[in-house]
């Protein structure tokens, strides 16, 4: 369920010569910029990008980058771009700058096969790498052999599952992950083949056999990458909404607020499920999104975010 309020008619030409005028004059008009961006569909901010770009002969995004600051700018590029763009944004920012491999797991453990492919498309075409190759080349062992295997699945979306396998490779995780005996190579090839149901399906075996979730204490101070890693993609796979309500709510948590992850959130998920997600949020915290994000954040940042909310400052 998203939250995005958009209009089911505009114009993209009203669109595009109204953030003109907002750019002229003295100073940008960041509110016209959120009433218009922050109420208008996928579809519609590329249409207004291709209709600005005929219209005026620049690029919006470049314009917008020399037009307005900081995290604001930052949320708003990442809400014009398509999706696979974005996410191959995302990708590259997470793997050269501050190696968050958590996005890449939460990337492709969370996206459909095939927004995943569409994901690689976009990056190659934007990099003229491949995604796999810049993973590749950024890491080694056993994180290297698993974020490869991961950006390079394309996994069965059936409900078919085999029970008897579940058992069997609930098993191979408990040796791998909890006793620290068996082998990585064994983990990786169950998370980066099994269909996301049949991995539900062994991780729930899990729990009945050992009486506990899989990634319970998976994770303590002495955890490195790959295992960090590991609790990511195990998370993803099997509840992809409270993986995001946690990252919303570690974010938020954080002394000094974490605005690369919560933009990251609601970016990405505004059309998609930020409406569940914001429920689970007040169920887990009895405060509301909003509220807490309205209490962390400021000035036009704020107003955005809280527009793509669908909630108005």
């Amino acid at each position: 369920m998203a939250t995005l309020i958009a209009p089911s008619n505009h114009s993209p030409q009203e669109d595009a010569e109204a953030l003109r005028k907002a750019f002229e004059g003295w100073g940008t008009d960041e509110k016209t910029v959120i009433v218009i961006l922050g109420h208008r569909t996928v579809y519609q901010r590329q249409q207004i990008r291709r209709v600005y770009e005929e219209i005026f002969q620049e690029d919006l995004v470049k314009r917008l980058e020399s037009e307005i600051k900081g995290d604001f700018e930052k949320a708003v590029y990442r809400w014009i771009l398509e999706p696979a763009d974005r996410d191959a944004v995302l990708a590259n920012v997470a793997i050269k700058n501050g190696k968050n491999y958590n996005v890449i797991v939460e990337i492709a453990t969370i996206l459909s096969p095939e927004e995943l492919l569409a994901v690689r498309r976009a990056y190659l075409n934007r990099y003229k790498h491949s995604l796999e190759e810049d993973v590749a080349a950024h890491t080694s062992g056993h994180l290297r052999q698993l974020l490869v295997g991961l950006v390079t699945s394309y996994r069965y979306v059936g409900d078919e599952i085999n029970p008897k396998l579940a058992q069997t490779e609930a098993e191979i995780l408990h040796d791998a992950v909890k006793e620290k005996k068996g082998s990585y190579e064994e983990t990786i090839r169950v998370l980066t083949t099994r269909s996301r149901t049949q991995l539900v399906a062994t991780f729930n075996c899990y729990r009945e056999i050992h009486g506990t979730s899989i990634s319970k204490k998976l994770v303590d101070e002495g955890s490195d990458e790959f295992q960090r890693a590991l609790y990511t993609a195990i998370r993803g796979i099997k509840d992809p909404i409270k993986y995001y309500e946690k990252v919303v709510r570690n974010a938020i948590k954080k002394v000094g607020t974490d605005e690369d992850a919560l933009t990251r959130v609601v970016v990405s998920r505004a059309e998609k499920d930020l409406k569940i997600i914001s429920e689970v949020y007040y169920k887990r915290n009895s405060v509301l999104l909003e509220h807490a994000i309205a209490k962390e954040t400021s000035g036009d940042y704020k107003k955005f975010l809280l527009t793509l909310l669908g909630k108005e400052d």
